[in-house]
């Protein structure tokens, strides 16, 4: 086990160098001559090594110090011993900076790392999608020529960072700015996407608008009838009327209350049954008598069902869905329309059409159909109880089993509603066969 150097260890090598000259005094005398000879070679000896170490520092390229003897070899072994332990060092450095860009390149935010002055010194790749960075190319650059807003120039010159900055960015994304220290000299900025809650922010905005507004009108009619009541005796046919539309106007809310009720059922609903055995036949029968009821003659409405066609699933959302896309149809085709209701097994799955030769939709409202309150006529919708929630009730119902409301229109040709469930959703005929023996 090699040891470092001390006194001791030197006055011995020393006096190894000088013993010859004291032997050699012996017999032939002149010990000072031969003593100087002695140093003369002990110098000599650690010119060589130092010669040695100064080649294999600045131009040998190997890994490991030249071997030594002596007072030597604890100066080599621990410069190797060194080296080691800087190689360890660096490793673990390495390792420890790839864990941190790992860390950062997974995290669901654009990280930025700059200097005080601005300069931009490595970045995620978030941060490339994000805001349009390139690295390594914009290494160096300065923050301000890649994120041009005045509002993000004055943000960093204020060194305010105790409060966030929300911009949006010419892509139309959202985004909210944090900035803090890293370490001395350098800044790290945060940018996350906020796009989505500022469209949740909006959609609530909307809904709590929308709620506001459709509940006014009747609210402000039955209010207004109930004041003329109070005030004064209303006389026949004035009364009957007064009445009617005051009916008219509480089915109006109770339908629109319930509608909110059903569409916030089915998006709390997280843990749905959809093993649930549904006879879609069956069903599809009794809407049949309700749309005929509800359109009294006025269309000619026909259903086309696969009475063998059973599926998987939630049985009240499955009606939520079916039964709405059928009454739309009725409510808001004109008189004379023919509307054809199909259930039929595809190799997709079982597939349900609505299709109408109405008037169509034009092409701009298709992709908004579905969101809630949204109405293409808007004064038609009121005149027949329409309430814009009917289509969002459809489309979150069918999520949950996996399948989407398709819709395809021609103005003056008409329009078709159509969804898929998936193969796996239909039952197959031999559990409903065991059924049918068992009901039997």
């Amino acid at each position: 086990m090699l040891e470092r150097l001390s006194w001791k260890r030197l006055a011995g090598e020393l006096f190894l160098f000088c013993l010859p000259a004291f032997i050699l005094a012996i017999f032939i005398g002149h010990l000072p001559y031969l003593l100087l000879v002695s140093v003369f070679a002990a110098l000599g000896w650690n010119y060589y090594n130092q010669l040695k170490l100064s080649h294999w520092l600045w131009l040998d390229r190997s890994i490991t110090p030249p071997s030594g003897i002596w007072s030597w070899e604890p100066l080599f072994y621990g410069l190797n011993q060194m080296q080691m332990r800087n190689r360890r060092r660096r490793r673990e450095l390495a390792l420890l900076i790839k864990r941190f860009r790992s860390g950062a390149e997974s995290l669901p935010d654009a990280v930025v790392l700059t200097t005080e002055e601005g300069n931009i010194f490595w970045c995620n790749g978030l941060a490339q999608v994000l805001l349009g960075f390139r690295w390594p190319e914009d290494n160096g650059q300065h923050i301000f020529n890649l994120v041009r807003y005045p509002e993000f120039r004055l943000w960093i010159q204020s060194r305010d960072f105790s409060r966030a900055l929300n911009l949006q960015l010419n892509n139309e994304h959202h985004v909210e700015f944090r900035v803090m220290p890293y370490s001395e000299g350098q800044l790290l900025m945060v940018a996350r996407d906020v796009t989505q809650m500022h469209q949740l922010e909006g959609a609530r905005r909307n809904f709590f608008a929308n709620v506001s507004h459709e509940l006014r009108t009747p609210l402000t009619v039955v209010q207004g009838y109930l004041e003329m009541m109070v005030e004064a005796k209303l006389e026949e046919p004035f009364r009957s009327k007064a009445l009617d539309t005051m009916q008219e106007q509480t089915r109006r809310m109770d339908g629109l209350v319930k509608q909110l009720l059903t569409l916030s059922r089915i998006e709390a609903a997280t843990n749905i049954d959809l093993n649930e055995r549904v006879d879609v036949p069956v069903m599809l029968g009794m809407i049949e008598r309700e749309a005929q009821t509800l359109s009294s003659g006025r269309h000619e409405i026909v259903f086309t069902v696969n009475n063998q066609l059973k599926v998987f699933g939630n049985n009240d959302q499955l009606r939520s869905a079916v039964s709405n896309l059928v009454y739309n149809s009725v409510n808001h085709t004109p008189e004379g329309t023919r509307i054809e209701v199909s259930w039929q097994q595809t190799p997709q799955g079982a597939k349900f059409e609505v299709k109408d030769n109405g008037p169509g939709i034009e092409a701009q409202h298709i992709p908004r159909l579905t969101e809630r309150f949204y109405r293409v006529d808007r004064a038609r919708s009121r005149q027949t109880g329409g309430s814009g929630l009917g289509l969002a009730i459809v489309k979150h119902a069918l999520s949950h089993h996996h399948a989407r409301l398709d819709i395809i229109s021609q103005m003056g040709v008409g329009s078709c509603f159509t969804f898929t469930l998936p193969q796996r959703f239909i039952v197959p005929h031999t559990q409903q066969a065991e059924i049918f023996v068992k009901n039997k």
